[in-house]
């Protein structure tokens, strides 16, 4: 208890003193506490995690009594149609998970002849991004760790290596498409960027940044993948694969996978029927899955109740929201104009090295933050640079691709990492210390971002 009561004590105090700091450099007293009061939510998430909700709650409180802000720019802030996005797409995985899709997926692609340890290695990494980039990479890489230990137990070797291969894969995966990571549709929704623009700019950067890190670990786990290669040799791979995750197509798993074929579909044409309607921009890309799980409930309306009360992640929402919310209230107040003009004097006025600094800044942040705390916070930042009159795509590229990068470099990078790590913790009593994640997610974090840097630089194609 006086340990939790000093941590609560330093935290205010850290806060407090970030507040008056910025106030001493000349912001006014609604900016500063706006300041502070997000600084608390984000201290707060980093050291009480189970109380982020909490400070969240607290923290939107304080700045409506003090009137920072006021309920109507609560309402506007909330980013609304990025939750209901996010519900819609939670329900649609609740039933996808519910008749066993991703275990089929699985099933289907590990049914390769001659199987070796590297290719088990590199379809893994390949599975785990392609999953990432279609459905949350929290929910494809449960699935993703679930094989990986099925399998490497038959085969008796240690599962960390290839478990951290997953992750790593999953979080490229996750920028290269809206879908993958909370961020992608934060960013799309606040930027204007459309799932056109991500499939266009963001994937193939993904892809580049994929095939990079499939090099780096190749290398660096070539020991577990040449042991598992010999324990494949001695013990025979195939047949046991197809025993352990075999999944029949039946009628209810094809109509799922239907379903959320038809709602791709619908998402990647968005922008163009938003265009042939004369709908407001990601209109349709934030109705689409409302829709989709309209009819899901409707289908299957037995489960709605357990669609939305188990597969969606309100707690989580509702964090989202008010988070939103306060990183508004930096907006509101002029705090993130006040922060945007003094990073262009920073990099003097100099767009490229705008570019690097939003980059590195939100992979560094990252690794020791949840990403969607990040980006949110940097968001109306990024938007304070357009009354500079500049080019804001290469920004939105450099905080997406920063935010799921740096993911990558820390054990607590990110959510998948966690899930990951928890999962070989509990079922094999297995621990990943800190500097085994560390000095590979390094390799690769440093690597990919830099890939990154030199195409949103270089390349005219990104500005």
């Amino acid at each position: 208890m006086k340990s939790l009561l000093f941590k609560l004590l330093s935290l205010s105090l850290l806060s407090f003193s970030l507040g008056l700091l910025v106030h001493s450099w000349g912001m006014n007293m609604q900016q500063a506490l706006s300041i502070g009061i997000f600084s608390a939510s984000i201290l707060g998430t980093l050291f009480f995690w189970d109380f982020r909700l909490s400070f969240a709650f607290i923290g939107t409180s304080v700045l409506l009594m003090t009137k920072t802000i006021d309920l109507e720019h609560v309402i506007e802030f909330s980013s609304l149609e990025v939750i209901l996005f996010l519900v819609g797409m939670m329900v649609i995985i609740g039933l996808l998970k519910d008749f066993g899709v991703f275990a089929w997926i699985v099933s289907l692609i590990l049914r390769i002849p001659r199987l070796t340890g590297r290719k088990f290695a590199f379809f893994i990494a390949l599975i785990s991004a392609l999953l990432a980039c279609t459905i949350d990479e929290v929910t494809s890489i449960i699935f993703m760790v679930v094989a990986v230990m099925e399998i490497c137990d038959y085969f008796e070797v240690n599962p960390v290596p290839f478990v951290i291969i997953s992750v790593l894969a999953t979080n490229i995966g996750s920028a290269a498409t809206v879908l993958g990571n909370p961020i992608g549709i934060l960013i799309a929704s606040k930027s204007g960027l459309t799932f056109e623009d991500f499939v266009v700019k963001a994937f193939p950067l993904a892809a580049l940044c994929f095939l990079v890190t499939i090099f780096i670990l190749f290398f660096w786990y070539r020991k577990p993948i040449k042991f598992l290669n010999e324990q494949m040799e001695r013990l025979g791979a195939n047949d046991i694969l197809l025993k352990l995750i075999s999944v029949p197509p039946e009628k209810d798993l094809k109509v799922s996978l239907g379903i959320f074929g038809i709602m791709l579909i619908f998402i990647s044409l968005h922008h163009r029927m938003e265009i042939a309607w004369g709908l407001p921009a990601n209109t349709v890309l934030l109705v689409v899955p409302l829709v989709t799980s309209g009819v899901v409930m409707i289908w299957k309306h037995h489960k709605a109740r357990k669609f939305i009360e188990k597969d969606v992640e309100w707690w989580t929402l509702l964090f989202f929201l008010l988070l939103f919310v306060q990183a508004g209230t930096l907006k509101y107040t002029g705090a993130t104009v006040f922060i945007a003009k003094h990073m262009l004097e920073a990099t003097g006025n100099n767009l490229n090295m705008l570019i690097s600094s939003v980059l590195w800044i939100s992979t560094i942040g990252s690794s020791m933050l949840d990403n969607v705390v990040l980006v949110a916070a940097f968001i109306p930042v990024v938007q304070g640079f357009q009354s500079l009159n500049l080019n804001l795509q290469p920004l939105w590229w450099a905080l997406l691709f920063g935010g799921c990068l740096g993911g990558n470099i820390t054990l607590i990078g990110s959510t998948a990492n966690i899930v990951a790590i928890g999962m070989v913790e509990k079922e094999k009593r297995l621990k990943i210390s800190f500097l085994t994640w560390f000095w590979v997610g390094l390799s690769v974090g440093l690597v990919t971002v830099s890939i990154v840097m030199s195409a949103l630089i270089f390349l005219p194609f990104y500005r």
